[in-house]
């Protein structure tokens, strides 16, 4: 079966969000990389983020890590990886922020990542859902952001066409 388009949707009442200006750093946290389409959504906008010269940095599980770290083992679209625990570690004890903030989910878990990224930091975070159960998931988000979500676990289109429809990119 196709993964198809499920929606994207602002519940700040913007139709196409865009980067902050003077936006020097964007978090993007990974938790478990089970569904496949997490590695290339996370290379594609850590990609036009560099392109727009704004610092990407990664905080993920360990197998997470790992995957974004040998698909860019040059490092053309990530400039830092980071493990996620010591990284919310680091912004709770040590004041560590980021302005942009992207949040992968496909599970329950990556619910509770994005309700602690948006109690722990003063950013911008935009829930990236995704998996065959994108639509219960994104219910389950009740912090006021712009969610990017779409039903896509193998082919990336829809969830990529989502990101772009979401977010303005200016590079």
């Amino acid at each position: 079966m196709e993964d198809k388009i499920f929606y994207k949707y602002s519940d700040t009442g913007s139709d196409n969000m865009g980067i902050p200006e003077n936006l020097k750093s964007a978090l993007l946290v990974l938790g478990c990389p089970q569904v496949p389409v997490q590695t290339t959504a996370v290379l594609y906008i850590a990609a036009r983020l560099k392109k727009a010269g704004i610092k990407t940095v990664i905080a993920g599980t360990p197998s997470a890590r790992l995957l974004v770290k040998y698909a860019d083992f040059e490092g053309h679209y990530v400039d830092e990886i980071k493990d996620l625990d010591l990284t919310i570690d680091a912004i709770v004890e040590k004041g560590d922020n980021y302005p942009l903030c992207f949040v992968f989910i496909h599970n329950d878990a990556g619910v509770s990542y994005a309700a602690t990224m948006n109690s722990i930091m003063k950013s911008v975070i935009y829930p990236v859902i995704f998996g065959s159960s994108a639509e219960g998931l994104s219910t389950q988000i009740t912090f006021e952001c712009d969610k990017i979500a779409a039903v896509a676990t193998h082919n990336p289109k829809p969830l990529i066409n989502i990101i772009d429809g979401v977010i303005k990119w200016d590079a």
